[in-house]
């Protein structure tokens, strides 16, 4: 019988590139997730019954042991940007790595793969690097031969990055970012989805980070999106201290209106921006993998194109202006 793989938030924008690459590579697939329903989508994967979803909370214990019972190989993908009632930075990202670790090594799981990001420190000023590095501590105290990804801004399909900055310049004459000279290394998530299959399927372990062949600040990632969703807009950098006041008010609106207004930013993301987020070079990265970093260039244009003002015929009435020239 193939081996079998839970991976915990397997239907999340990463989980869900693991989960492709452990069903081709013949694995039966367990997508642990808080809301199987709406995870129906990964079950097309594989052959039939080879991935199923089920309902996990992972901040319980026998809720995390029971979708892991029967499992070679456990992966966490599982992460939050910013924290919703009961779901806190410290118990999603801090507990409930280590309740997974904790559980898996009582139950004798060969192997576990962490995904964790890039700036993950306890000495940090934003909470969510705080919890992912307290995190990666208590997957490694239980499971010291777990294999720990440390990705930069992942990019791709389903990303909440470009995406997200591509839909607001569809509308707005400019496109706001805080801390435009803050630099980031945007790695694939096909790259990422690769490089946990090392641990997966290979013998790799150890903290590794992740990032692409190109580092480049915020504001020139915002340009070359919007070369590529071909608008002319005004990218507006706007300094911490105007970010912090920003987080402030999204975050009373969003109490006040018991979460129906939803947090475009928040003071902790704020935090995360005064920092570079790129690999520091003290740990090996996605070469000492066997993967091979993508380029931003090759793949954006294939997943912003809805974004351009004349969709997927924007190339066809580019050559029709060519053809009348």
């Amino acid at each position: 019988m193939s081996k079998l793989v839970t991976i915990y938030g397997g239907s999340g924008f990463v989980g869900r590139y693991i989960a492709q690459e452990c069903a081709r590579a013949g694995y039966r697939v367990r997508v642990a997730v808080r809301r199987p329903n709406e995870a129906m989508f990964v079950k097309p994967y594989g052959a039939v019954g080879q991935v199923e979803p089920v309902f996990c909370n992972i901040r319980d214990d026998d809720s995390v042991a029971s979708v892991m019972t029967g499992a070679d190989v456990v992966v966490n993908c599982v992460g939050i940007l910013a924290p919703s009632g009961k779901n806190t930075f410290d118990a999603v990202q801090h507990e409930g790595a280590e309740r997974i670790a904790r559980i898996a090594a009582a139950q004798g799981v060969e192997k576990i793969v962490h995904v964790s990001a890039i700036g993950a420190d306890k000495s940090s000023k934003s909470d969510y690097a705080v919890s992912k590095a307290l995190g990666e501590e208590g997957v490694l105290q239980h499971m010291p031969n777990a294999l720990i990804l440390r990705p930069s801004i992942v990019f791709g399909n389903e990303d909440e990055f470009f995406n997200r900055f591509a839909a607001m310049a569809r509308t707005s004459p400019f496109v706001p970012i805080v801390s435009p000279s803050t630099k980031f290394q945007p790695v694939y998530v096909e790259d990422v989805a690769e490089a946990a299959m090392a641990g997966i399927s290979g013998d790799a372990s150890g903290i590794h980070e992740l990032g692409g062949p190109d580092v480049n600040t915020f504001k020139e990632l915002m340009r070359q999106m919007l070369d590529v969703i071909q608008r002319r807009r005004l990218v507006l950098g706007l300094p911490v201290w105007v970010g912090r006041i920003m987080g402030f008010t999204f975050e009373v609106a969003n109490a006040i209106s018991l979460g129906l207004v939803p947090a475009a930013i928040t003071r902790d993301q704020v935090r995360n921006l005064a920092k570079d987020n790129v690999a520091s070079g003290d740990f090996p990265g996605l070469q000492d993998l066997g993967v091979k970093p993508t380029a931003l260039e090759a793949v954006l244009p294939d997943y912003l194109w809805p974004f351009r003002p004349s969709g997927q015929y924007a190339a066809i009435k580019n050559s029709a202006k060519n053809l009348k020239s």
